[in-house]
C-alpha cells in the first residue's frame, strides 16, 4: 500500500515537472471560453489559431472540449490519430506553424461518446500539456466547453498564465451567461483579454445592408458595464457553417469576405494588445 502511495506520488511530481517544462516553452495562453453553448466558440478559436499561424507565428490548439470536441473537423484533420515517440505524444500536424491536440484523435470513431466524470476529465487536460511534445510556441489557444465547469477550471488551475477570451452573441441570454463567465475568471485569477461578439448581425447578400437579427451591442455593453476590453465583431455568415462542415478554415478560404476581414481585425488588435503586455 504504501509502495503504491509513493509511486502515485512520484508519478504526480513527475507530471506536474513536465506542465511546467512545456508551460515554460509558450509565450501566451488564450483560454477561448463561453457562458453557454452554440456562439461559435470553436469557430473562433480555430480561426484564430489559423490566422495566427498564417502571419508565422508557432501555434498550439488544445481542444479540451472532452465531450463534443469539434476542432479537427473544422481543420479537415477528421479520423487522424496521434501518433508518439516512446516519450510524448506528437502533436498533429495543420501545417509548418499549427499543432493540434484533441480527444477526438485518441476515439476509436467519431462516433464514440467520452463518458466520464470530474477527475477523468481533469487527469486528461493535465496529460494534454505533460505528455504532447508541443515544443516552444508563440501561442496556446485552447478551445474550452460552455460554462464553468471541470474543463476551464483545470485550464485555470493547471495552465499558469492562462487569459480568457469570452465568446458572446448579442442577445441578453447570452449577456447574462457571460458575465458568469468573467466573474468566474476572476475568482479564479485568471485575467480576461476581452470580449469578442459572434454573429453580430447578417449582411444580406442580395442588398448588402446590415440586418441585426440577435440584436446588437450585447457584447460591447457587457465590456463596459464588466470593465473588460471589447475586442470587436464577427458578422453571421452562413459561409462559416460550410466552412466547418467542409473542413476549410474560413479565414482561409474566404479571405476577402467582411467576416474574415472582421476576424483579422480582432487578430490585429490581440498581437497589439501583446506588444503593449511585452
Amino acid at each position: 500500500m504504501e509502495n503504491t502511495r509513493s509511486d502515485r506520488e512520484r508519478a504526480m511530481r513527475e507530471q506536474d515537472r513536465r506542465i511546467k517544462e512545456v508551460l515554460e516553452g509558450i509565450k501566451s495562453i488564450y483560454l477561448v471560453m463561453s457562458g453557454k453553448g452554440g456562439v461559435g466558440k470553436s469557430t473562433v478559436a480555430v480561426n484564430l489559431a489559423v490566422d495566427l499561424a498564417r502571419r508565422g507565428h508557432s501555434v498550439g490548439l488544445m481542444d479540451v472540449d472532452l465531450h463534443g470536441p469539434n476542432t479537427l473537423k473544422m481543420l479537415g484533420l477528421e479520423g487522424e490519430r496521434m501518433s508518439s515517440d516512446g516519450s510524448y505524444l506528437i502533436p498533429l500536424l495543420y501545417d509548418d506553424n499549427l499543432r493540434v491536440v484533441s480527444m477526438s484523435s485518441l476515439l476509436e470513431s467519431s462516433d464514440s461518446a467520452v463518458i466520464w466524470r470530474g477527475p477523468l476529465k481533469i487527469g486528461a487536460i493535465k496529460q494534454f500539456i505533460s505528455d504532447v511534445a508541443w515544443g516552444e510556441r508563440d501561442y496556446l489557444i485552447i478551445d474550452s466547453p460552455p460554462g464553468t465547469g471541470d474543463e476551464p477550471l483545470t485550464v485555470a488551475q493547471v495552465i499558469t498564465g492562462a487569459r480568457g477570451i469570452i465568446i458572446t452573441t448579442p442577445q441578453e441570454l447570452s449577456i447574462l451567461d457571460i458575465r458568469k463567465s468573467i466573474t468566474f475568471c476572476r475568482q479564479v485569477s485568471m485575467p480576461v483579454i476581452g470580449i469578442i461578439e459572434n454573429m453580430s448581425g447578417l449582411i444580406c447578400p442580395h442588398c448588402g445592408r446590415k440586418i441585426d437579427l440577435f440584436k446588437a451591442g450585447g457584447g460591447r455593453k457587457a465590456a463596459e458595464d464588466m470593465g473588460v476590453p471589447f475586442i470587436g465583431e464577427l458578422p453571421l455568415d452562413p459561409e462559416i457553417v460550410e466552412a466547418g462542415d467542409a473542413g476549410e478554415p474560413y479565414i482561409l478560404h474566404h479571405p476577402e469576405s467582411m467576416s474574415a476581414k472582421s476576424f483579422k481585425t480582432i487578430v490585429d488588435k490581440l498581437l497589439s494588445m501583446e506588444k503593449e503586455k511585452a
